[in-house]
């Protein structure tokens, strides 16, 4: 499922507009959104029966160029995790 996929099913289950479902889909998920938002502030967001977003920071390691071999160096980094809730593992195996 893409973004505009997401609108659409959104729009349709709530009732809303597509304009209003993507005002909702953008406030949640986009680049400047209220979870991004959150996890630049060091907060952790838990949504009962879905899962638990978090940043984690991400160390610094050698990797490889996959064309050369060469060995490169990898920056540290800050980095989104998901973990599913347990509703939501209960829903894929059911």
């Amino acid at each position: 499922m893409n973004k505009s996929e997401l609108i659409d099913a959104v729009a349709s289950n709530a009732g809303l507009s597509k304009a209003q479902a993507s005002t909702v889909v953008d406030t949640l998920f986009g680049p400047e959104s209220v979870i991004a938002g959150a996890l630049k502030g060091g907060a952790k967001v838990q949504i009962t029966g879905f899962g638990t977003f978090q940043a984690r920071d991400r160390a610094a390691r050698v990797g490889r160029d996959p064309r050369t071999g060469a060995e490169v160096q990898i920056k540290a980094a800050t980095v989104p995790s998901f973990k599913p809730g347990q509703a939501l593992k209960n829903a894929l195996n059911s």
